[in-house]
């Protein structure tokens, strides 16, 4: 597939019905292999391999509502509460992280009011601290370990 910056970890991948498939460990089942999802599994293991995110408090392809429309987060971190802490939204490494996916990414916020948003595409990672009351963010140098969000 692609070579990013992230760490490797032990890959599961098996073939149905002509297609690849990745194994998706938060949500237990084999998933298409896309560019876009060779980076979620990628940074998910990232998160909880190397920055002591919980496994359980992670949550891949959560769909939101908005009116009638339906949009799907990429990853979500919650809080010990069930309360979104964190919006993570992936992009193929081919794809230039742009203002658009940081307009997409403000969007799901604007209903879920989480505390940090991350971009990715396996080379290039941009984590922005919100402060909600004073409608602000600051970008981070890196990723937060979890004990430190």
């Amino acid at each position: 597939m692609y070579e990013l910056n992230l760490p490797p970890y032990p890959i599961k991948l098996q073939e149905k019905d002509g297609k690849r498939m990745i194994l998706d460990f938060l949500r237990r089942k084999y998933v298409a292999l896309t560019p876009e999802e060779w980076v979620r599994q990628h940074f998910v293991h990232f998160l909880v391999d190397h920055k002591g995110y919980p496994q359980g408090l992670l949550a891949n392809e959560v769909e939101l509502k908005i009116g009638d429309k339906r949009l799907r987060c990429d990853t979500l971190l919650y809080n010990k509460e069930a309360r979104p802490r964190m919006i993570i939204e992936y992009k193929a490494p081919t794809v230039a992280l742009q203002q658009k996916t940081f307009d997409q990414i403000s969007i799901y916020n604007h209903l879920l009011k989480a505390d940090y948003l991350i971009i990715s595409n396996g080379l290039q990672h941009y984590c922005c601290k919100m402060n909600i009351p004073q409608r602000s963010y600051c970008f981070l140098e890196d990723i937060p370990d979890y004990e430190n969000l």
